[in-house]
This record gives C-alpha cells, structure tokens and sequence, in this order.
C-alpha cells in the first residue's frame, strides 16, 4: 500500500498552513513556546488561541511541545496492517476498495488510526473501516441522498460528511451497485 499517505503529508501541509496564517515556522513557535514555559497542553492551546493559532496549526504545535501520539509517527502499511491485524478476511474487502479508488482522478489514499480516507481533489469522498470482525463499511458522503437499499444510514464511522454507507461483509458485496455508489460520491464531491 505504498501510494497511501498518511501523518507525514498532512503535517507537511500543515507546517506551511501555520506559516502562512501566522509569518512564523514551526521552529519559531517552538522556541517562543519554549520560552514561555507552559507547563500542560491546556495552556499551551490557550496561549496559542491568544495569539491566533487555533486547528491544526495549534494541534501540530502541541504535538511539537508534548509528543506525538504512537498511531501518528506509523507508516500508512502499518496502520492498515493493525487494522485487520485480528480481521484477516476482511483485508481483501478492503485492498479491493482502495484498488477501485485508485482508478479514480486524482484520489490520495489517507491512512487513519482506525480507518482510510478516500479524498478527491476537493475533499473526502468515502471512507473504508473494519467497523466489526466479519464486516467493512465503505463510508459515503452523498449529501442529499436518503438512506435507500443497501445504503444505510452511517453512525460515527469517520468523519461527521459520511452520511451513508454500504456494509460490505463479503467480496461479492463490493460489486457493480457499490462501485457506482462509491463513483457517484466522487463525483459528487469533486
């Protein structure tokens, strides 16, 4: 799974996002952070909202003063693989997925600590999650459409966008309806 990104992209954008919004780097922020001698996250994200770092750019700020988070410093294979490390069956539901994904224009692959983010250019289309041991759920996020045969309403799989989803517990689930499923929201979210 070597086309997946993951922490290290997006903190790569983020470096540049909190430069552009503050005139600062992250090595500038350290050391004004550093010398500020903030004793706890609360107060670090308190004095950073005071001087108008708030998101991700506060976020990596954070990590940068107290340590990143295990699931954040691991490669996308690695986050996958612990994914399915207790669902084996499941792994190829989910390569076939992100295989029908990759075909789309222009998808980036994003490896979470428990599920993948399929974006489009504009954002994120759909997500993949071993939701229990015998069942992925491909994620939607098709705005205005209603729950209707086998999409389902989806609950706290990923992000608050996935409206939908269509559980996939078997590779003859993931076929022609749940591939235009997932294309339709690309389309819809390119």
């Amino acid at each position: 799974m070597s086309g997946m990104s993951t922490w290290e992209s997006m903190r790569t954008r983020i470096h540049a996002q909190l430069e552009r919004q503050t005139g600062a780097g992250v090595a500038e922020w350290n050391e004004r952070i550093a010398a500020a001698g903030l004793a706890d996250e609360p107060a670090l994200r308190a004095w950073l909202s005071e001087r108008g770092v708030g998101g991700y750019p506060q976020m990596l700020l954070v990590y940068e003063a107290f340590g990143y988070p295990d699931f954040l410093l691991a490669t996308a294979d690695e986050l996958v693989d612990g994914q399915y490390a207790d669902r084996p069956e499941l792994r190829p539901i989910f390569d076939a997925v992100v295989a029908a994904a990759s075909g789309l224009d222009g998808v980036t692959i994003q490896a979470r600590k428990t599920y993948v983010s399929l974006v489009s250019p504009r954002r994120t289309f759909a997500i993949v999650k071993a939701t229990t041991r015998s069942r992925v759920d491909l994620g939607l996020r098709l705005p205005g459409v209603a729950p209707q045969g086998r999409l389902v309403d989806a609950r706290s799989i990923g992000n608050d966008n996935i409206n939908l989803r269509i559980p996939l517990s078997a590779m003859d689930n993931l076929d022609g309806e749940a591939l235009s499923w997932l294309r339709r929201a690309y389309e819809a979210n390119s």
